[in-house]
């Protein structure tokens, strides 16, 4: 197979063992300088452009995105997607890991441990976001930082206050997170391929430091992790839409704390430590699914009007609890279950018609979105409080009238 390898560092050690593992593997693969390429747009023929020459067919592109090409590097990405061609990591979630605010949005709405964490603009609204993350001491994140540059420990509220009206004034988007001390200078980097951690390591930050990057001259030991702290790796990595990725973990007392999900995280480290084969591991993975890729099932599955995909909440109220698929009323209503989640965690795909269904479950259906609708409990309507008068009078009073009225 003819491999793509998206570098801007043709010599590094990531990119080099990505090299070996794919021509031990019998494949061809080629680094391509990622700002060397060219996008071709016409409707109907996308096109891509190497050093001014048309692009040949590939089977496999393996993005290494750096943080400072980010914007024209998923492009290139989303271009060889459009053109058909198998990306170890699609151009959205490379987008959505790379913006740390964003990614912790998306992993907040799941089960997923992550430090308490603010974001906010106003200089007013500083002091009582420090307060609701727990107070000082806190970690403070420019939004752009990398290896650890930009990651500020502020060990009073004054100073995290002027920390962040600093940065703000340098035009800096900060987070202010809650600083998890009994990590103790100590955090995870699980590395995810597909489904499982492949190798996982333990970063130690030096004497009076508190960041355990390597690039901080923090140490590494291999590590094996517990079953809750693999599943909250390759969740993240998956809820992220990623195939490959790094996680980074904090060790809190309330179990994984999720800091961070690199998509083009380095081998060096990790192989060195573990002495895995993780850059064998990504190229196996590529070469199995560039003939068997992943699928949208959204898209493919909401093609025909009045059809979708929909997730069904075993309630209370749902009337569906105790009861098995097939008597449940929705094989009658041409709804098929896809995957069936528990609230243990528990994922059965293609469920029987015998199983059971249990308060907590959510199904993963395919069928008549009307229909499905019916087994949906309407969701509750936050109550509204009401303005008392001396409220409105004092936000109204002095001020000029609002010229829209």
């Amino acid at each position: 197979m003819k491999i793509a390898i998206l570098s801007r560092e043709a010599r590094s050690y990531s990119t080099q063992r990505l090299v070996q593992a794919a021509t031990a593997q019998g494949h061809r693969p080629r680094v391509y300088d990622t700002l060397k390429f060219s996008i071709e747009i016409a409707a109907g023929g996308p096109d891509l452009y190497y050093r001014g020459k048309q692009l040949g067919a590939l089977d496999g592109v393996i993005p290494r995105i750096g943080s400072s090409v980010t914007y024209f590097g998923t492009a290139v990405v989303r271009q060889f997607e459009q053109m058909g061609t198998f990306c170890l990591n699609s151009a959205l979630a490379i987008t959505n890991s790379r913006d740390k605010l964003k990614a912790l949005q998306v992993l907040s709405k799941h089960d997923i441990g992550i430090p308490p964490t603010t974001f906010v603009k106003d200089r007013d609204d500083v002091m009582p976001a420090i307060e609701r993350v727990g107070g000082a001491p806190v970690i403070i994140k420019v939004l752009e930082g990398t290896q650890g540059v930009g990651v500020i420990l502020a060990d009073s509220m004054r100073v995290a206050a002027a920390i962040v009206e600093t940065l703000h004034s340098a035009k800096q988007n900060v987070l202010i997170q809650k600083f998890v001390a009994e990590s103790k200078g100590r955090d995870i980097r699980a590395l995810v391929v597909g489904d499982q951690v492949v190798a996982a390591m333990r970063r130690v930050a030096q004497k009076d430091e508190f960041r355990s990057n390597v690039h901080q001259g923090g140490s590494t030991e291999k590590v094996t992790l517990s079953a809750e702290f693999e599943r909250t790796a390759v969740r993240a990595v998956q809820i992220l839409g990623l195939r490959v990725a790094g996680v980074d973990m904090l060790e809190g007392a309330n179990g994984p704390q999720v800091m961070e999900v690199n998509s083009s995280p380095g081998l060096e480290g990790i192989e060195t430590i573990t002495r895995i084969d993780v850059a064998g591991a990504m190229i196996d993975y590529l070469s199995t699914h560039i003939n068997f890729p992943d699928m949208d099932l959204r898209q493919r599955l909401t093609a025909w009007k009045g059809y979708g995909v929909a997730e069904i909440y075993v309630g209370k109220k749902s009337g569906l609890a105790t009861q098995t698929i097939a008597s449940s009323g929705l094989l009658e209503q041409d709804i098929a279950v896809l995957e069936l989640k528990s609230l243990k965690g528990t994922v059965v795909p293609n469920p029987k018609p015998t199983r059971e269904l249990s308060i907590g479950d959510r199904l993963l259906c395919f069928g008549k979105l009307e229909a499905m609708r019916t087994f949906t409990a309407p969701r509750k309507r936050r109550k509204l409080r009401k303005l008392p008068k001396a409220e409105i009078d004092q936000a109204t009073g002095p001020q000029k009238a609002d010229p829209a009225r």
